[in-house]
């Protein structure tokens, strides 16, 4: 395969050159660079010492977690031979040493530990029982394949990175498909994406709790095509009651009114869930992400707006589209910017929210942001 040299982070690897990312035999896509920073970024802050990527193709975020972030040990695994061979190639080009070869696997010793490994994530995770500090599933659709093995394979306490790009799925464009991966009631219109980054994390409290592991979300967003988040695991069943008793279900009505509530079975028809409905951030770990983003060689031009706008987010369940608001209701679409200042000067907190430009936060009643609509 034809390879081209790309630089990103600190990083600089070589990809397979195709028209579209698709086609490629091993695959790399650039947009998702702005995940691989808060990835790298989250890691600064959080300083963990065992690292596995464990869907790595290219190698690139292993690699990035290795030069960009604390970690001593950092594993980068794929059950392709061409991705591990070029991800041997990445390392090379980025660590000074020899790499070691035992069968499936290469070590390059020094300073840091960078294992390259082939074969499948599961079989790896379930080698790697409690071993790693973060653990990071990226996987090309929906990680429910790897979620069991990879909370057995993170350390109690430790922090599971998942994206999920099955975004037609939690979003209820496929519900059956929801149903059978997550074992939850999906919602269309405009809370889809925050109600399925809300049961993605739902689901995963769900299986954590088996193991007697409760969640506390570092970070959780949607962006472009994937949903992501940043889970520390906490150990006890008592931790994992607690995370349980943070799900419930989300009803909406025709005119975009919604009203959710925290209970284990739904209280009447129509309910969607279940559903996290505890906090998406850790105001204080993202203060510390976007403080490095600022000082720190990023390999997305978008990643710092991003996180101040999640910074910026007030942090509660679920918004209000302005524009759907209008259309249900027979209104005059608004400056956003007017509406979020008429609130607040009633005394309520209102902000607005990565999850829609058109769309606010706010803990004021669905009345009251009507009456602000119409500029009342």
């Amino acid at each position: 395969m034809e390879l081209v040299e790309v630089r990103e982070g600190l990083a600089r690897i070589l990809v397979p050159k195709a028209e579209r990312i698709y086609d490629a035999p091993v695959f790399y896509n650039p947009v998702m660079a702005l995940n691989r920073d808060i990835s790298v970024l989250l890691a600064r802050v959080t300083s963990p010492k065992r690292v596995l990527d464990a869907l790595s193709a290219t190698g690139i975020r292993g690699i990035r977690y290795a030069l960009e972030s604390p970690a001593e040990e950092v594993w980068l695994n794929d059950i392709n031979e061409r991705a591990f061979e070029l991800m041997k190639r990445n390392i090379a080009l980025n660590f000074s040493g020899s790499l070691e070869e035992r069968g499936k696997r290469a070590f390059l010793r020094g300073e840091k530990e960078v294992i390259a490994n082939l074969g499948d994530a599961n079989l790896l995770m379930a080698e790697k029982f409690r071993y790693f500090d973060l653990l990071d599933l990226d996987p090309f659709g929906s990680p429910m394949e790897f979620l069991d093995t990879a909370l057995r394979s993170v350390r109690r306490r430790g922090i599971l990175a998942l994206t999920a790009t099955d975004t037609g799925v939690l979003c209820g464009a496929y519900r059956r498909a929801c149903r059978k991966n997550y074992l939850a009631e999906p919602i269309r219109g405009e809370l889809c994406h925050e109600a399925g980054l809300r049961i993605l994390i739902g689901t995963v409290a769900r299986y954590a709790a088996k193991y007697d592991l409760g969640v506390d979300v570092l970070l959780a967003y949607y962006r472009d095509h994937y949903f992501r988040a940043f889970l520390r695991l906490k150990s006890g069943a008592r931790k994992a009651e607690e995370s349980l008793a943070r799900l419930g279900y989300l009803w909406q009505d025709e005119r975009g009114k919604f009203e959710y509530s925290l209970e284990f079975l739904p209280a009447k028809p129509g309910a969607h869930g279940p559903m996290w409905l505890g906090p998406l951030k850790d105001v204080e770990v993202v203060e510390k992400i976007l403080k490095e983003a600022r000082n720190h060689t990023l390999g997305h031009r978008k990643t710092i707006p991003f996180l101040e706008l999640l910074a910026e987010e007030l942090d509660v369940p679920f918004h209000y589209d302005t524009h759907a608001l209008a259309r249900k209701n027979g209104l005059e679409v608004r400056k956003i910017g007017e509406v979020i200042e008429k609130l607040r000067g009633l005394g309520y907190r209102a902000t607005r929210t990565h999850f829609s430009p058109t769309a606010i936060k706010t803990d004021a009643p669905f009345e009251e942001v009507l009456n602000a609509m119409r500029g009342g």
